[in-house]
């Protein structure tokens, strides 16, 4: 909104040409959504309390029933709130890679926040059927994946084929045509990213920190991608337009700074998959807009691994009666072996950050 009433005026007024600079508008997308996460952070804890809670799974941690009980969920909206009226007035509204993800954001917000609302309300930990979220993130990534396609279609100078192939890192020009399998591919890794960090919220600040982690690497790739002079040096497909999800990032990443704020130990609010569905699907989107589907295994490779054990527990399990894990996801293994929550919240940060730098380390080593 900025942008398009502001920049305009750049000729006669100097200092709304800082409208023109995508660094500049996503840094006011990052403090935007941080002051309107803090704002609405506590009225809304407030409300959401008088809802009650849903009730702490039989099947969890022990210490849960006691450290956890009577928190409110759905602290997701604060984020998703604070990430939609943040992009909405900083961001290039004439974009349609802004909106694709948008749309992704609030999508899987919406199943999230049904699917909290009904646990909430029925005080049961079910909520919406397992089947029944996955189609409906499916639509919504199909639709986001064929939008997608035609706006990588268009791209000028793009390799044959490039809207549905998937580029390979650590190689300038190797990629995977997979046709129309491409949209299969691209709804699985949306889908697939989204869940991964839903599996992932289970302790105080666990989720929150590694989602900006990811959001601030793909911020970067974005403006990359999106840039000619960048994208020309560091050998990667420029692509028009992906440079405004940079503001998108930076969103997600004051919105979670904000969210942090209540999220902390021990937690006022927990963000529910009002918030790790959204979030997720988000990360996924642009990885999959930006062409870096396989970089986003490395950038996300602690969401990745949160997955793999609850995949890895549920086979071992029905195939032969053993569990891997004393407890799946992977940090209620560690739980069970008696680390201490911070403890195993802070080494999972880092190994967030770690995984990050890797992953961009793709970006140059070609």
């Amino acid at each position: 909104m900025f942008y398009e009433f502001l920049a305009p005026f750049s000729d006669q007024f100097q200092l709304f040409n800082v409208f023109n600079y995508l660094t500049f508008r996503t840094g006011g997308a990052l403090m935007t959504a941080f002051m309107i996460a803090l704002i609405i952070g506590e009225p809304f804890i407030k409300w959401l309390k008088t809802k009650g809670s849903q009730p702490i799974r039989d099947d969890g941690p022990e210490s849960h029933v006691v450290t956890k009980a009577g928190t409110p969920t759905m602290g997701g909206f604060i984020i998703l709130a604070a990430v939609v009226v943040s992009v909405l007035l900083w961001g290039d509204l004439g974009n349609q890679y802004l909106w694709v993800v948008l749309f992704v954001t609030a999508g899987f917000g919406a199943i999230g926040f049904i699917d909290d609302w009904r646990k909430v309300t029925e005080k049961s930990h079910k909520g919406l059927s397992g089947k029944g979220k996955l189609v409906l993130q499916f639509v919504v990534a199909l639709i986001a994946v064929f939008w997608m396609v035609q706006l990588l279609s268009s791209a000028p100078d793009a390799p044959e084929n490039f809207a549905t192939s998937v580029a390979v890192p650590f190689f300038k020009d190797l990629f995977i045509p997979l046709s129309f399998a491409f949209f299969l591919f691209g709804a699985v890794v949306i889908v697939g990213a989204s869940n991964a960090v839903n599996l992932t919220d289970g302790l105080d600040g666990l989720a929150i920190v590694p989602v900006m982690i990811a959001a601030g690497a793909f911020g970067l790739i974005a403006y990359f991608v999106g840039n000619a002079v960048y994208s020309d040096y560091l050998f990667l497909n420029f692509t028009p337009g992906t440079g405004e999800l940079a503001v998108i990032c930076g969103a997600m990443i004051g919105a979670g700074l904000g969210f942090l704020w209540f999220n902390a130990p021990p937690a006022m609010v927990f963000m529910g998959d009002t918030g790790s569905l959204s979030l997720g699907g988000a990360i996924g989107a642009i990885a999959v807009a930006v062409k870096h589907e396989i970089v986003l295994v490395i950038i996300g490779g602690l969401f990745v691994l949160e997955a793999l054990s609850v995949m890895i527990q549920v086979a071992s399990f029905k195939l032969t009666g053993k569990r891997v894990f004393a407890m799946a996801p992977i940090h209620h293994h560690f739980e069970k072996q008696g680390w201490a929550e911070p403890t195993i919240v802070i080494r999972f940060w880092i190994i967030a950050f770690v995984l990050a730098l890797i992953g961009l380390s793709t970006l140059k080593l070609r």
